[in-house]
Parts: C-alpha cells; structure tokens; sequence
C-alpha cells in the first residue's frame, strides 16, 4: 500500500505529459501527417520519401529545450551549447593540441584535396582543417541520431519549432534528390549532419562533390568534406589573402567596452591607441590598413584579439566567438605551428542561460543595448556590461558574473 501511494505522489507531481507520453506520441504522428506531410508534398517530397524517412520514428524525449503540448518553456534554463560557457573549458589544451596535430596529418593526406578547395575558393586549407577538426574530429566523432528523429521532435515541440520543422522539410527534399537513404542520414542533437555538420538547409545551399563522382557525399568522402566547407566560407565572404587575427596587449587605458563589430578601425589606428601584438612583431604590412575589430571574449578575464572580417565569415559557420577563436587558433597551429596564447583564461562563474538572460532583461530596463536578452553573452552583451560598470564607478571586466546576475537581474 505504502509503495502505491509513493508511486500515485509521484505521478501526481509529474507534469501531464509524463503522465501519459502515449498521448504526445499520438499527437506527433497527427501532427507529421496533417502539417508535414502537406508541406513536405508542395515541395516535391514523394509519398514515398516521406513513409520511408519516418518509418519508426517516435520522439527522442532525451533532447534538450523541449516543451511538449501543454506545457511553458521552464524558467531555469541551463547553458547547454559549449560555445556559451567557460573559454578555458573550451580551450582545453588537450582539445586544442589533439585537433592540431591530427590536423596537420590530415593536410599532409589531403593536400591535392585543400589546395584545388583553395585554388576554387580561396579559403586556406588549415581553416578547413580546423573546422572539420572541430565539428566532427575529421570525421571520426560518431554522429549517432538519426537525422528524422531529432528534427521531428524538435520541430513539434522545442523552443525554435519553425526553425526545425523547416530544417525537417529541407532532409526530406535532400533524401528526394537521392544524396543519401534515410536510415543513413546521420545528425547531432540538433540536426548537423555529416563530416561538416551542415544544417539540411545549408547541405542544399553549400554541398559540393570534391571528388568528381558527382554526388555531395558529407557523411563518407573526405574531399566532398572539404569541399564543402571551402565553399560555404567563400560563399559567406572570406577574403581571400587577409588572416582572421592576431592576439594583443590592450592597455588599461582601452576599455573593453569598445570591443564588436559594429566598432571597427584599421589596424593601424588600433596601434595609435597602444594595441600591440603579444608576439612583439609588428602587424603584416598588408593588414594595417584593413579593417578590424578588437574582440574580448572573456572581458578582462582572459585573452584579447584584434580580428578581421574573416573571423565574422567563420562566425557564420557557428555563431559564436569562442568557436570562430578556436578554428582560427588551431588554423595557425595546424599552418605555422604556434604555441598557447600568451595570455591566461582566468576562472569565471558558471551561470545558467535564464540567469544571464535576467541580467540582460536588468540591462535593457536601464537602457542598455545587450542585443537581445537571450541568455548568451555576446559581445553587445560584453560591452553594456563594461558601459554599465562604468556608469556606476566601477572596473570594467566586460563578462557576466555572479555578483552582476544579482545586482542586475530583473
């Protein structure tokens, strides 16, 4: 009896889909036939494209900001994207030396591969490297859900359910086209497919054959790999013969609320104000006239950058300043061997995404532009952070902390 009534508090305290997944499973089915299925059809997705793409798929209750029918987005929300948490987390130096070193054995194996990329695109073949490194460890990362499984679930109920659901009818177009079969469609929690973990929308915009087979294998031929990823960075406006950026000293009379790239200024009007290399070399000839952007992506918690265009053309691959950093570092270290940055990542604090959203929302009530109070802290998040510190006769460090989560939040 006991054990009954602990079972009956249990369900009690569940939330109603819980309580009864049998019933969200039946309205996803509906929902695949009455919403999908109609869409999927006006874009030319056969009946039996669509049958064979969801053959046994139920919902992966595992995967994160879900909100089933019936229920409200949760008000704690963790941080779950590595691009948005701890920089030295995500420059452990194991990560960082592991992917370099495979990395140049990999440009030794595929260098006709890089350079007819390069010759094409004129994206040098260590930025390939390190985003290939990077998003699926040169294709040897398993890639383990199944690609209708995870856009079917978070079509019907995550967060960004319009964004999905098309990424959903963009796979079902690709199996359409004959590049792959379903079953061997292969995706990450979110959807990323293949070697390159490209988007199903980004596969039918950027996949190129690299091989001449005539195909856009991402998920099995290396040069397609490749290829792709040299196109998709021309495609998005890498210029050709400028680096992605340097690592600096800025002085204390530079405050980091200058940083982003809404504030640009030739290289050499960065000098005038005291910006030097860590490398003690002066910037190349070549680059001190051209635009760029001071970057701080830990305030004055860790290392400081001047970056070029380039670095936001990497930023297209995956909107984050931490991973653009990381693909332009290992680059350098895959290219001319480089060592660490020469400055520290120092500690900071581990926030949930809802806490620093509240402490944006705290921002804009007193008129700051954050950017939007979505719970990342990007550099128009860094920056009023550092303008609000100012404004009430403090240090500017320019990053999210604990004690601002507090004094900020709404």
């Amino acid at each position: 009896m006991k054990q009954l009534l602990l079972a009956l508090l249990f369900l009690t305290a569940l939330p109603a889909w819980a309580q009864d997944r049998g019933a969200v499973e039946r309205q996803f089915q509906t929902w695949l036939e009455q919403v999908v299925w109609p869409r999927a059809q006006e874009s030319g997705v056969s009946r039996a494209t669509f049958d064979a793409a969801f053959a046994g798929v139920t919902l992966n209750w595992d995967l994160p900001d879900l909100v089933p029918p019936g229920t409200a987005p949760p008000e704690r929300r963790a941080q779950t994207q590595s691009e948005f948490r701890s920089p030295a987390r995500y420059f452990r130096p194991n990560t960082v030396q592991s992917t370099a070193r495979i990395g140049r054995d990999m440009a030794a194996r595929h260098a006709t591969a890089l350079a007819e990329t390069t010759r094409a695109t004129g994206v040098p073949g260590h930025i390939i490297l390190a985003i290939w490194g990077r998003e699926s460890g040169f294709g040897r990362v398993a890639i383990p859900h199944n690609t209708f499984r995870v856009l079917g679930t978070k079509g019907f109920m995550s967060t960004r359910a319009e964004y999905f659901t098309n990424e959903l009818l963009a796979a079902l177009r690709i199996v359409q086209a004959g590049h792959i079969a379903p079953g061997a469609m292969r995706s990450s929690w979110a959807g990323a497919m293949g070697q390159p973990q490209f988007m199903p929308s980004s596969f039918e915009t950027y996949a190129r054959d690299g091989n001449g087979d005539g195909r856009a294998d991402i998920w099995t031929s290396e040069a397609d790999t490749i290829r792709s990823i040299g196109n998709y960075l021309a495609r998005n406006g890498w210029q050709a013969g400028r680096d992605w950026g340097f690592e600096v000293s800025v002085p204390a009379t530079v405050s980091c609320a200058i940083g982003g790239r809404d504030q640009g200024r030739t290289i050499s009007q960065w000098e005038a104000l005291g910006i030097t290399r860590v490398s003690g070399r002066p910037f190349p000839p070549a680059e001190r006239n051209g635009e760029a952007f001071l970057l701080m992506p830990a305030g004055r918690f860790g290392p400081a950058f001047l970056v070029t265009p380039n670095f936001y053309t990497i930023k297209t691959y995956n909107n984050s300043d931490l991973y653009a950093l990381f693909v332009g570092h290992v680059g350098d270290r895959i290219a001319y061997n480089v060592g660490d940055f020469a400055a520290k990542w120092r500690p900071v604090d581990d926030l949930l995404r809802s806490d620093v959203a509240a402490m944006q929302r705290g921002l804009v009530a007193q008129g700051y532009d954050v950017g939007g109070a979505d719970g990342l802290a990007g550099f128009k998040t860094r920056r009023a952070i550092g303008q609000w510190q100012v404004a009430t006769g403090q240090a500017p460090t320019c990053f999210p902390s604990r004690a601002l989560v507090n004094a900020l939040s709404d």
